[in-house]
């Protein structure tokens, strides 16, 4: 049971690493449940409760950082609420479209959104850059969280 542990936590925490490029895989819920098999393998002796639930919440805000961060971008350059909505849900769409749906997605998201409010193309496109900024920024915060899960559950396991 214990090498099939290692095993399944091995293959989660790579293809929670390979989440953080590919936007099909989710990255940091995969690279979650990898240290939790990886905790369960040591019947949780180094890794407690405690500790993995401030992992769960580390990944928590990974996620959710990574879905709002082109909304947040869109409203940085005065987007409106609908605008902010289609970065969202062009985000949410995008993902099955790989790199050029992650890009576009809640890019045209917010650029149709602005058009439902405003006919202003040039205010429109602002929305539509700053989701894409937004976006950007969102994938550097769920980098560093889900490496900080990582780091955490490392110092956890082996500082004495």
């Amino acid at each position: 049971m214990t090498i099939l542990l290692w095993t399944l936590a091995g293959l989660l925490l790579l293809s929670g690493l390979a989440g953080l490029i590919f936007p099909a895989l989710p990255g940091p819920p995969l690279i979650f449940l990898g240290l939790w098999c990886a905790a369960w393998a040591e019947d949780f002796a180094y890794i407690g409760w405690k500790t993995l639930a401030i992992l769960g919440t580390l990944t928590l805000l990974a996620v959710a950082a990574d879905f709002a961060a082109g909304a947040f971008g869109a409203k940085h350059f005065g987007a409106s609420a609908r605008a902010m909505l289609g970065a969202a849900v062009g985000a949410l769409i995008g993902l099955f479209f790989g790199l050029p749906g992650l890009i576009l997605g809640p890019f045209l998201g917010a650029v149709v959104g602005e058009l439902t409010m405003r006919r202003d193309f040039q205010i429109a496109g602002k929305a539509g850059v700053g989701a894409v900024i937004g976006l950007a920024l969102g994938i550097a915060v769920k980098m560093a969280l889900a490496f900080a899960t990582i780091g955490l559950f490392l110092v956890v396991r082996f500082w004495p």
